[in-house]
């Protein structure tokens, strides 16, 4: 299973637009992959462990280590295909 992580911040005007497509897609891959939000503010070690600069910030993980990852807002059709070709 594939980890998608959103590093984020309640503050961010992106990262607020990100978040209902989030969630949709959320449940819309339930049990295929796992969906985790990291808040920069709270989780900064995490996101200095993985050099996030900027948010909002996707990350996909295999097996623990990072395979893609995508810096700002984007429309939840191409999060969808985004997510849809690492799975296959």
């Amino acid at each position: 299973m594939i980890q998608l992580i959103d590093f984020y911040a309640d503050w961010c005007g992106p990262c607020q637009i990100m978040k209902p497509a989030f969630e949709e897609l959320k449940k819309e891959y339930e049990g295929r992959v796992e969906f985790k939000t990291d808040d920069v503010e709270v989780a900064g070690t995490e996101a200095e462990k993985f050099g996030v600069m900027s948010i909002p910030t996707f990350v996909i993980l295999k097996d623990d280590q990072e395979v893609d990852r995508r810096i700002g807002a984007m429309p939840k059709d191409e999060l969808k295909r985004w997510i849809d070709s690492h799975l296959n």
